[in-house]
């Protein structure tokens, strides 16, 4: 059996109809993660739609499983300093 290693964090971004228009979160948090040196401990990982429509686009980080509505580049941005880089038990 072959070991798989996981990130310590991850941010799963909604993929469905609505939350899937918004592109440009998923692409932030990749390109944040690159920036920040975190390609090893940090993930961005498309999960199915999560039926909260009316709130796109959704984003979940783990392992705290905090989840974050209509979010924006700037509440991104925000998200990212404040849960990933801030707290650096990454």
């Amino acid at each position: 059996m072959s070991a798989v290693s996981f990130p310590k964090k991850s941010i799963f971004v909604c993929d469905g109809s609505k939350c899937g228009k918004h592109k440009e979160i998923k692409k932030y948090f990749k390109d944040a993660i690159k920036d920040a040196g975190l390609k090893d401990q940090v993930e961005v990982i498309k999960m199915e739609c999560t039926d909260r429509c009316k709130h796109a686009p959704i984003v979940c980080l783990q392992p705290h499983n905090e989840w974050f509505a209509e979010l924006t580049i700037w509440k991104a941005r925000q998200v990212f300093e404040e849960q990933i880089l801030a707290k650096k038990g990454v």
